[in-house]
């Protein structure tokens, strides 16, 4: 089932011209809500379709899950001739979304200029590395150069105590795809207000500059800066999960009701009284001290006697899960969070929706499809007749879906 046709963006076409993970996250979740999202593939394919583990030839599993719901026409944008078939499934879409620089999309021939000429409504976002306004326009970016540019590794170093180190997620791409997606949202919101068209930017660095700096900016808020641009509590190098006496433990003592519950809980012990724990202010200006303290108490317990504890006081924890184990979590089960579907690669697992509506419930469609597996149908929409087609694969400016 690619090509929703229920949910909240139900009469929404997007036409995908992403790859790798931050678009294609972005346009997973417009399939997931409705929209039918037209994946536009050189005839080589994403590149994530080679990525291992790979279930089947271009069937890489990243590919299948963030691809789901999509349908894909394999086209070499080069000719003359694959121009033209985007511009006409542009005159039938409402947003156009890429994932390349902005002189590499101007030389291929669409442009915002050129898209716009095929449909003044269109909604057309440009997803890259810099913004164009910079002197970093035309550098190529991927998530590594972003987390690295944009103040993370450098925090996460901090944290650690050592060297700058990436998160272990792909966060700036999918920071920059969820931006990408609520930008879009709102375009094609102001456009039923106004009825036009626009162009829209989401560069990675700048948005993940905002994401950082969002906490981080501290004392640099003011001109000149009363401290510096980093958020303490958050790069305390003791602010990590908790060593219990047989695992380790997620905890969050934040405000004074929690510290007051925790306090009573472990007897309240004399250093309890210390001035530093009084307050918000005065555990933030104190905070390395405070979280080695509490370290050195949880340590003391297993993780199911703080568990048992700290549901009962209120006070926010959890165990440390691994991401195998999140597979089989409890609470995921019950909620239905995990989606199992049958394929042509037999079953499947992929994260579920995890937003709900009440009325216009998204659904998830097929896996990532194969390479040009919806040429014929995507281009007869637009009027192409099946002679028409198999001559542009034969030419190759289709590339025909193998098999």
């Amino acid at each position: 089932m690619s090509g929703q046709a229920s949910g909240p963006l139900a009469s929404v076409r997007v036409l995908d011209l992403t790859s790798v993970l931050m678009g294609p996250y972005a346009t997973q979740i417009f399939a997931d809500l409705g929209a039918d999202v037209v994946k536009i593939e050189s005839p080589e394919g994403d590149t994530t379709r080679r990525l291992p583990p790979v279930l089947a030839p271009g069937q890489g599993a990243m590919f299948l899950n963030i691809n789901r719901g999509k349908r894909s026409v394999a086209i070499d944008l080069k000719t003359p001739a694959g121009r033209d078939i985007v511009l006409r499934l542009a005159a039938t879409a409402d947003v156009f979304i890429h994932s390349m620089r902005g002189a590499a999309i101007e030389r291929l021939g669409l442009g915002y200029a050129a898209l716009k000429a095929a449909n003044p409504k269109i909604i057309y976002a440009n997803l890259y590395g810099f913004g164009r306004g910079g002197p970093y326009a035309d550098f190529p970016a991927y998530d590594d150069i972003v987390q690295g540019a944009s103040g993370l590794a450098s925090l996460q170093g901090r944290l650690t105590g050592g060297d700058p180190a990436y998160v272990a997620s792909a966060v700036a791409d999918k920071v920059a795809g969820l931006t990408g997606t609520y930008a879009v949202m709102a375009a094609l919101f102001a456009r039923e207000r106004s009825g036009r068209g626009q162009e829209i930017e989401v560069p990675m660095f700048e948005t993940m500059t905002a994401f950082v700096m969002a906490e981080h900016l501290c004392g640099a808020v003011t001109e000149p800066p009363s401290g510096p641009a980093e958020y303490a509590r958050v790069t305390a190098p003791d602010r990590r999960p908790y060593r219990t006496r047989d695992g380790h433990i997620g905890l969050m003592i934040y405000n004074d009701k929690q510290w007051r519950s925790f306090f009573k809980l472990i007897g309240d012990p004399d250093w309890s009284r210390d001035p530093m724990f009084a307050s918000m202010t005065s555990r933030t200006e104190n905070i390395g001290t405070v979280l080695g303290r509490l370290g050195d108490v949880i340590v003391t317990r297993t993780t199911d006697e703080w568990m048992e504890a700290f549901r009962v006081a209120e006070i926010p924890a959890m165990p440390i899960f691994s991401t195998s184990d999140l597979l089989n979590d409890p609470h995921l089960a019950a909620t239905g969070f995990w989606h199992r579907a049958d394929s042509d690669l037999g079953p499947v697992r992929m994260p579920g929706i995890p937003t709900r509506f009440s009325d216009t419930p998204g659904a998830i469609g097929d896996i990532g499809p194969a390479l040009g597996a919806h040429n014929h149908a995507v281009l007869a929409e637009i009027g192409f007749t099946p002679g028409e087609i198999e001559a542009l694969e034969v030419s190759g400016v289709l590339r025909a879906a193998a098999g």
